[in-house]
């Protein structure tokens, strides 16, 4: 702490103590609030049946129809059926449908 230009003093420890013991306690909240979190960083590459279902509506039945006929690409791996995710965004960007977009355009002119 300045007194005066030329003269210093030195806080006490209880002094530092009390400018401490907020951020303290926001590391330690932060830090909960953190191990709260999901464990995952990375993205998954591949959905499993229960995140197609939850992403896209479908069911058990279309999503094994689909497997079956091609429609839907796989890999099997120790009993799990799993879904490429960049197959199934390539899929949906093939099949992405302009109608919506053309009549939004003519409704605009």
């Amino acid at each position: 702490m300045i007194k005066d230009q030329n003269e210093f003093s030195i806080p006490s420890v209880r002094g530092i103590q009390l400018l401490l013991e907020p951020i303290v306690v926001k590391l330690q909240n932060l830090e909960n609030e953190l191990q709260k979190l999901p464990k995952k960083v990375q993205p998954s590459k591949y959905y499993r049946a229960r995140d197609l279902k939850e992403l896209f509506g479908l069911s058990n039945n279309t999503i094994i129809k689909y497997r079956d006929n091609g429609t839907l690409p796989f890999t099997f791996l120790c009993g799990v059926y799993l879904y490429d995710v960049k197959a199934i965004d390539e899929m949906l960007e093939q099949n992405k449908s302009n109608t919506g977009r053309r009549l939004f355009n003519e409704r605009a002119n």
